[in-house]
């Protein structure tokens, strides 16, 4: 098949985009955030490092774009003329996003190098745990913290620690449940 010459379609350009980042995080689980380089993930991903530059800016824009990637249930939510979705449908996919392989390797990759790079941790916290929270305080308002943390809970603990699996769909619903019925019926 011959390769098509031109500009690259949107989802061609999404593709490539989730390649990188997928490049990105397999080096920063492996090798640190302070031992990955761009040079690295651009030879992993098949671009060039311009590409990255372009797209990402730096490896911090690499490591905020894959948090924000995982925060992905925020974004169904503010799609223009979607309807709003029941607490428990999106509270069971934050479950999900969060207690994710990958969520769990950037919240331990970020929690690992925050002292030597603090700017990591608050770019991390910004578009991740305070956009949820702000997501969340669109439906249960002041509460928002505290079904945020009990939504996370021993469950992520376990996770961080190598100790639990990725709860099933089954398991992150009644576990949603479960956080709701103490924070929004308690």
């Amino acid at each position: 098949m011959e390769s098509r010459r031109g500009r690259p379609t949107a989802a061609e350009r999404d593709r490539r985009r989730d390649a990188i980042l997928d490049a990105a995080i397999h080096r920063f689980a492996e090798h640190g955030y302070g031992g990955t380089t761009i040079e690295a993930i651009a030879a992993d991903a098949g671009v060039t490092k311009r590409t990255i530059y372009t797209w990402f800016g730096d490896l911090a824009g690499m490591l905020t774009a894959a948090v924000e990637r995982q925060h992905g249930y925020l974004l169904a939510a503010d799609e223009p003329g979607s309807e709003e979705e029941p607490l428990e449908d999106a509270a069971t996919r934050l479950v999900i996003a969060l207690h994710s392989g990958v969520s769990i390797a950037l919240h331990r990759l970020v929690i690992a190098e925050s002292p030597r790079f603090p700017e990591v941790a608050a770019g991390f916290y910004a578009v991740g745990p305070a956009r949820s929270i702000a997501f969340l305080a669109g439906h249960v308002g002041e509460r928002a913290e505290q079904l945020y943390t009990l939504l996370l809970g021993e469950p992520h603990r376990r996770r961080l620690l190598g100790l639990a699996a990725a709860p099933t769909p089954d398991e992150a619903r009644a576990h949603a449940r479960a956080c709701l019925t103490l924070v929004v019926d308690g």
